[in-house]
């Protein structure tokens, strides 16, 4: 870790007559216009997609005074100043590259709410990571509120930053989700304190390469003034903390699912401790909670637990405020969620498991597995994840439009595991997924929709995947 002190601006920006480009209409660009339109800005609204729903957020905005150019977004508006993009637009865009030509600097929704803070502005505890960042950053949000403090989950979940940052309500401290993107255009964020959770190959195709996305993720780190959170068991976070330029005392923090070293938190005989945030941390630990009180006590959980709880304790939040948070916490649908007993066969829904590195996570939870798997894999191959997982599987169906991928992973690392192929791509072929996996499985099995893809070959995105698992789970009762 650096320990160059980096300052951070706290006094919101001036745009009062400034040309801004905002690149990207949808859930961040029509706030992002109108907050700057408000401040004095001279906005023009630029949108690669000109269907009916761009039309209608485009008459709202104009309506206001604001310029908007549908189905152009690769052009640079004459005397740009400053452009404020959506995160999901890729760095390479004709826009980006003319505003770098240009010498136009380029910053995201969170970057602009970051500098919209007021000096009295609460601090923000951050989390990124390529799995787990929703469900920790919920887990530190009831920690904190355990505590008594009040706060919101934020950023790429829940409640947008910009409404945080300029609402009426008054927070004391703000639990933040950042995705790679997000981070990509946040230059100047400056987080109280931040984990990394995990890194695996995710989003190549925007980043670049490997090297790409793990710089943007380690952007989470830069200036952390009190502690940079990693992953002990995932090698790459900590090397993030390393080259990470922090303001001088932040410490770099473990978690781990064994028992913890000095300055870390780990698990020790069914319990949560803490040998991070104790007094003579050489000889004392703290207990926080126990496994049991992590809800649903998986490994890959019980690590978001403990990267949650080394965020909330860097804040200075009571060991009672961890345990009880934890209590109260309730898991998002469609994530490790058990939908069902049928003939002492358990069915759960981890439609959520996106990628392969969820899907391990996920596969990792059960001892004995009918593995429900496919959709379209973004690029990604599966030799590792059945490796990993090939003793725990009783047998696998496959669907989706990529499933051939893991078919043929399956019969080079697990020959011996039954494969059911269904050759469909309808949102109907989950019915019959379901009954193919009640097939093959027996008395103490799990029966797991972890795919391992993305779903929209199929359906319309990962709830409506899960929704239609726990339907036909449903059938089978009936």
């Amino acid at each position: 870790m650096g320990s160059g002190k980096v300052t951070s601006t706290s006094e919101p920006s001036d745009f009062q007559g400034k040309r801004v480009v905002v690149a990207g209409l949808g859930v961040s660009g029509v706030p992002a216009a109108k907050v700057l339109h408000a401040r004095g800005a001279i906005v023009t609204v630029v949108n690669d997609g000109d269907d009916a729903r761009a039309r209608e957020q485009a008459a709202e905005l104009e309506a206001l005074g604001i310029t908007v150019r549908l189905g152009d977004g690769a052009t640079l508006p004459e005397g740009t100043e400053l452009i404020v993009t959506a995160p999901g637009w890729k760095p390479d865009k004709p826009l980006f590259l003319a505003a770098g030509k240009a010498g136009v600097p380029v910053w995201g929704d969170v970057e602009l709410a970051w500098r919209l803070r007021g000096p009295d502005a609460a601090p923000w505890l951050a989390v990124t990571g390529t799995n787990g960042k929703t469900t920790t950053v919920q887990m530190l949000a009831s920690i904190l509120e355990a505590a008594g403090l009040r706060t919101a989950a934020v950023g790429n979940i829940g409640v947008s930053l910009l409404d945080a940052v300029l609402g009426e309500e008054r927070y004391d401290v703000l639990a933040v989700e950042l995705s790679s993107y997000q981070l990509h255009w946040a230059p100047s964020l400056r987080a109280h304190s931040a984990a990394v959770l995990n890194l695996a190959p995710d989003h190549l195709d925007w980043h670049g390469s490997m090297e790409a996305y793990a710089a943007d993720k380690g952007r989470i780190y830069e200036g952390n003034r009190v502690a940079c959170v990693y992953n002990v068991a995932d090698k790459l976070t900590e090397e993030l903390v390393r080259e990470a330029d922090v303001e001088e005392g932040c410490r770099a923090v473990g978690f781990t699912l064994g028992t913890p070293g000095l300055s870390q938190l780990g698990v020790v005989d069914g319990v949560l401790v803490d040998r991070a945030f104790v007094e003579n941390r050489h000889k004392n630990a703290q207990e926080l909670a126990e496994v049991g009180d992590v809800n649903p006590p998986a490994p890959h959980n019980i690590a978001n637990a403990l990267a949650a709880a080394a965020l909330a304790r860097a804040f200075g939040v009571p060991a009672t405020a961890v345990r009880d948070g934890l209590r109260a916490f309730r898991p998002d649908a469609h994530r490790i969620a058990h939908v069902a007993d049928i003939d002492s066969v358990a069915y759960v829904d981890d439609s959520k498991a996106t990628n392969t590195h969820a899907a391990e996570a996920s596969l990792a939870s059960y001892e004995s597995i009918v593995w429900i798997a496919g959709g379209l894999a973004k690029g990604a191959t599966f030799d590792e994840l059945v490796t990993k997982s090939a003793r725990r599987l009783r047998g696998a169906v496959l669907i989706g439009a990529d499933r051939a991928l893991i078919r043929e992973a399956l019969a080079r690392h697990a020959p011996e595991v039954p494969v059911v192929d269904l050759d469909r791509t309808d949102t109907e072929a989950m019915v019959q997924a379901v009954t193919e996996a009640k097939r093959l499985a027996q008395p103490g099995d799990t029966v797991l929709l972890a795919p391992a893809c993305a779903s929209m070959d199929m359906f319309t995105n990962y709830n409506q995947r899960g929704d239609a698992f726990a339907a036909a789970v449903r059938e089978l009762e009936a």
